[in-house]
């Protein structure tokens, strides 16, 4: 797959215009709703899926195809983060109006170390052929784990990164609008606001060592990789003011990704005996998926949303 290098500039440039739209459009501090988010999720994913009709006409259905399974891919792995995400901001109880802000740089800090990644990935892929196979075995392994763990929950005082945050950053006890950093006799210290942004950051990082090797699963494509991840991180802010309140309804979700995680890794670890059709592996991501939240739905109809496990700071220092 052969793409010049204006391509690269004008999906970065498509990318830094929607985030500043998204910026601007949400330039002042407001709560946003359900429906603010489904008009923003519509625009994510209507751009997301248009880049791969753009991607299917210039480049061919192969590459095409290969685009939206890795779409699909991190797009359904994003949910997951929507799960942290919800804790996270539940333990620092970051006022609604606020959260936009922390994710916008979150998934600006995301686009810039999922790159990073992504060049990684592709220089020891180009150099080592056999790396397929470690990613394919991590991805099954990480699947088995997240089927067998699918119950816990992560509890933010146990964060390594937040403890360490903390013990050489002075840190606010009460926010300050949105601002992540305030000058106080003297000298800076930082807001509550900002300790979320770098567990928020640390998050999608870890998610990130699971996203990457899956979608190397369906493309080896430096530009596709990148352009997939990126489209499907943009809209995860929207996804997660959409999704937040319904988190309890996804019981069977995380099972369902961990079934895609071992189909991917497994993808890759036959690659040397059978080499599974780009259209056939979207098709069994899509269906596991629709299987784990046709369930989810189902299983929880009529059910009310548990109450909030309730997190103090004070009580993690």
């Amino acid at each position: 797959m052969a793409v010049a290098w204006w391509a690269w500039a004008a999906v970065i440039g498509v990318l830094l215009l929607m985030l500043a739209v998204d910026l601007f459009a949400h330039r002042k501090a407001h709560v946003v709703g359900v429906r603010e988010a489904a008009v923003w999720s519509v625009v994510w994913v209507a751009l997301g899926v248009a880049f791969g009709g753009v991607v299917w006409q210039v480049w061919g259905a192969e590459f095409g195809a290969q685009y939206y399974a890795g779409y699909v891919i991190e797009k359904s792995l994003a949910v997951d983060n929507v799960f942290v995400f919800a804790i996270i901001f539940s333990y620092f109880a970051v006022p609604r109006e606020y959260q936009h802000r922390v994710l916008f740089y979150g998934v600006l800090g995301a686009l810039v170390f999922r790159g990073a990644f992504i060049a990684a990935g592709s220089v020891l892929i180009a150099s080592f052929a056999w790396i397929l196979y470690v990613f394919g075995a991590f991805l099954v392994i990480t699947g088995v784990r997240m089927a067998r763990h699918r119950d816990e929950t992560i509890d933010p005082r146990r964060s390594v990164a937040l403890r360490m945050f903390r013990r050489f950053v002075p840190i606010t006890d009460t926010y300050e609008g949105q601002r992540f950093l305030v000058r106080r006799a003297g000298r800076w210290a930082a807001t509550p606001l900002l300790a979320v942004l770098v567990l928020v950051e640390v998050t999608d990082i870890v998610f990130a060592v699971d996203s990457i090797p899956a979608i190397f699963a369906v493309t080896r494509e430096p530009f596709l990789v990148f352009s997939s991840n990126a489209f499907a991180v943009l809209g995860l802010r929207a996804l997660y003011f959409l999704l937040a309140d319904l988190m309890y309804r996804f019981v069977y979700l995380k099972l369902g990704l961990a079934v895609v995680l071992v189909w991917v890794g497994a993808k890759l670890l036959l690659l040397e005996v059978y080499k599974i059709p780009t259209t056939l592996s979207l098709a069994v991501v899509g269906a596991i998926l629709a299987v784990a939240v046709t369930a989810s739905w189902l299983r929880t109809r009529g059910s009310a949303p548990e109450p909030e496990r309730e997190f103090t700071r004070s009580g993690s220092n």
